[in-house]
């Protein structure tokens, strides 16, 4: 049975490979996402290799293995299930269940998981809009674009928020921009390096590096995916 070190660091890598388009993840940016020292993620990331959960390059980064990449789905899954379990159940808001998902995930049990899952109605999304992972370690990532990617005038519904720092999530609150909301660009300046969305009769304008955080599809296509996720 993997540690909660070992689950932290695979789970750790699956997402910075992701989220630089599937390349490795380099020693530096493991040690910055756990905040531990390189060389403590160099010596983790050996371990790993030895275990055939990683495959590790010296002065190039580290790739998971299949077993690897299994095993970083499994946790995706359970912390995914368990943050929308906190938010649907307990009534916690989406900025307040990442640390309380973080702690638990390692204490329950695949068969506990499955019936999470089954009591939730077989969810496809969690509150952020994560995909969540199927049982046998299938994934489906919605479809969408990023808001700074769309024009002035573009109608959209949010439907996935890639940072997911406790700060953001809570600017987004106050901003009413919430998973499902519907609302319009205004406009979209590169030059200016702000976008101007309204929702619900209010404007709000933000910078181009948030926009691209926030993942949307136009608003004729929004029922159905939601209709999924309830």
């Amino acid at each position: 049975m993997p540690s909660l070190t070992v689950e932290n660091y695979i789970k750790t890598i699956y997402q910075l490979s992701v989220d630089s388009g599937g390349s490795s993840a380099t020693t530096g940016k493991i040690a910055d996402s756990l905040g531990v020292s390189p060389g403590t993620v160099t010596s983790m990331l050996k371990t790993l290799s030895d275990n055939q959960l990683a495959t590790y390059t010296p002065y190039e980064g580290v790739r998971l293995t299949r077993s690897g990449q299994r095993l970083a789905l499994k946790m995706l899954r359970r912390h995914r299930l368990i943050e929308l379990f906190l938010v649907q159940t307990l009534g916690m808001s989406w900025d307040e269940v990442h640390e309380e998902a973080e702690n638990m995930e390692h204490a329950m049990s695949d068969e506990l998981i499955s019936r999470l899952e089954k009591y939730l109605g077989y969810p496809q999304v969690d509150p952020h809009g994560d995909p969540i992972p199927k049982e046998d370690g299938s994934l489906q990532n919605p479809e969408g674009k990023s808001l700074v990617s769309c024009s002035r005038g573009d109608r959209f519904c949010l439907i996935r928020v890639l940072d997911q720092s406790s700060e953001f999530l809570r600017y987004l609150s106050d901003a009413g921009l919430a998973l499902g909301i519907e609302g319009t660009v205004q406009s979209n300046h590169s030059e200016a390096g702000v976008v101007t969305v309204k929702v619900d009769g209010a404007e709000t304008t933000m910078g181009r590096q948030a926009a691209a955080k926030l993942f949307v599809t136009p608003i004729e296509q929004s029922a159905s995916r939601f209709d999924e996720r309830t």
